[in-house]
């Protein structure tokens, strides 16, 4: 093994819940080449995102800091210039750092206008694709309504599919999300019934594929120049359709039983009330459209894994292996009926929770291979681990990263004073659900706070909710209106009391540079609080002797 690390791969999945992979645990889906890199790395078992949704997610994990401090709060918000990223980090390190797939960013136009950068400028691009160089950015959202493009974004993948035989202005949707059914007529991926078809696309012309031989261009392309890797995979995102054979490897009969009870919607709390009447979490509760869905769902992990084992064979051979971190990870899970929702967005841990391999390659990581840590981890926490094992100094950016290095828990040192709780943050003002509650925009904000067995959820304006997750795993049962669990939802208010308070935007000046500069107006020619010239040294007087220029 290597005693330093040269090259990071950052391999992120879009809306892979973490009890989807046979590592973690589900009964039918085999997942031999993520099973085997966990079998070489430690996997993280209580990792949680800054927030379950996309675009605010992703852009924790690209800063290294909370929602409420990069303030990117959903889909489509901007993130602001000025904030720093992993290509920020890494690039003075000598790290070369790339994009190849999904970042869901928006960049900020107007603050770029208002600053002169040209968005097609260097600085501009950067800024504008999360500090990443983008070798391939592809959100993989290229649906088209009346009102236009989703993604204004023409995707080179949309030109692979016209030049490999797929024609059409828009093929991501009419071939690669899109079926034909048993009398020949295409039908769209987003019309979820369709889910048991095959994509119309090839197996190897498919998203999945594409992405993955879109990195080995780029691993190539780099040679011996040190480089981060971002590998964001598109699926198993919604529409939920996959090629053929994946689309039929798995019946209903290995649709495990949803995380459910009736009492949940007994007497639910408001906000979960009103998530629960979205047309995706209704539609998601009827069985159906589970059987249906689910087995295109685990179709689409299925792949992934199988381009991943391509992808480790192609670093093996290589040699990569030895000098290369891995990283496995989602920005979010996946309901799928769970607790009567679909998609994500409110904080049970089929949402909120991930999945987190990490392979460290060097001799310091052997003692923990094919170890399961327990650790409270959060995605801010990769930012700092790849600024560490790049040779840099995390501690020396902590006024700006949020997140801790994983290093110490990959190399066997589990410290003292590890976070004692985690914090997810969701802004759900741009929802049906804000509208039905009455509740303004800027008010429309839920916390969570979790630690060894509690979730306490903050719903501003409501009543929070608490779920014991020792004795009540499914977290099914709501306490929070409970008297009893009074102790407990104070101090758990307590905690995010406490969190809420932690300084977040003095990101210009670093703990260093103010120890540093402690006491030094003095030497400037600020004397304050002197009565007589002989409290202080001579030499602090030597700009205001008379006849002595200042």
């Amino acid at each position: 093994m290597a005693e330093t690390v040269k090259n990071i791969l950052f391999i992120m999945c879009d809306q892979l819940r973490f009890d989807y992979l046979g590592c973690y645990g589900h009964p039918h889906l085999e997942t031999p080449n993520i099973d085997g890199l966990a079998a070489r790395g430690v996997r993280f078992t209580r990792a949680y995102v800054q927030s379950p949704v996309c675009g605010s997610s992703r852009m924790s994990f690209y800063t290294g800091r909370y929602v409420s401090s990069h303030g990117a709060s959903w889909n489509g918000i901007p993130l602001k210039v000025g904030e720093l990223t992993l290509g920020d980090y890494l690039r003075p390190l000598g790290v070369r750092t790339a994009l190849v797939g999904k970042t869901h960013m928006r960049p900020d136009r107007e603050g770029m206008e208002r600053l002169g950068v040209a968005p097609d400028s260097i600085v501009g691009v950067r800024v504008s694709e999360c500090g990443f160089d983008p070798y391939e950015r592809d959100d993989g959202l290229h649906a088209v309504g009346p009102d236009g493009r989703y993604d204004p974004q023409m995707p080179r993948y949309d030109r692979y599919l016209n030049e490999n035989g797929y024609p059409g202005d828009n093929p991501w949707h009419d071939w690669a999300n899109s079926a034909e059914d048993e009398d020949g007529t295409v039908v769209t991926g987003w019309a979820m019934h369709h889910a048991r078809l095959p994509a119309r696309v090839k197996e190897e012309h498919s998203e999945t594929p594409y992405m993955t031989r879109r990195a080995m261009d780029f691993i190539e392309e780099a040679g011996e120049t040190p480089w981060c890797l971002h590998l964001s995979y598109i699926k198993p995102h919604w529409p939920y359709i996959a090629p053929a054979p994946y689309h039929d490897l798995y019946g209903a009969q290995f649709v495990v039983p949803a995380v459910r009870s009736e009492a949940e919607r007994a007497d639910p709390h408001p906000v979960y009330r009103e998530f629960m009447n979205h047309k995706v979490g209704k539609v998601f509760s009827e069985e159906a459209v589970r059987r249906t869905v689910i087995p295109a769902y685990m179709g689409l992990i299925k792949q992934i894994d199988d381009q991943l084992g391509a992808l480790f064979r192609f670093l093996e051979d290589r040699g990569l292996f030895e000098n290369t971190m891995i990283v496995f990870t989602s920005d979010h899970g996946d309901y799928l009926g769970d607790h009567w929702l679909g998609e994500k967005d409110l904080f049970h841990e089929p949402s909120v929770k991930i999945p987190l391999i990490v392979y460290d390659p060097s001799a310091a990581a052997d003692g923990t291979r094919g170890q399961a840590c327990d650790a409270l981890v959060e995605s801010i926490d990769l930012a700092p681990t790849f600024i560490d094992a790049a040779g840099g100094d995390a501690g020396e950016q902590s006024h700006r990263l949020e997140g801790r290095s994983l290093l110490p828990l990959l190399r066997g040192d589990r410290p003292g004073d590890w976070r004692r709780f985690v914090v997810s943050e969701y802004d759900y003002s741009q929802l049906p659900a804000a509208v039905r509650l009455g509740v303004e925009p800027r008010d429309a904000r839920l916390l969570m706070v979790a630690d060894d067995r509690w979730k306490y959820v903050h719903a501003l304006g409501f009543r929070p909710m608490l779920f014991d997750l020792r004795e009540d795993p499914g977290e099914l049962a709501d306490l929070g209106a409970d008297p009893a669990y009074e102790g407990e939802r104070a101090r758990l208010a307590g905690a995010l009391s406490a969190w809420a308070l932690r300084l977040s935007q003095r990101t210009t000046r670093s703990e260093r540079q103010i120890r540093e500069t402690r006491g030094k107006s003095a030497r400037r020619g600020i004397l304050l609080g002197i009565w007589r010239e002989d409290e202080l040294p001579d030499e602090l007087w030597s700009g205001y002797r008379s006849g002595q220029a200042p």
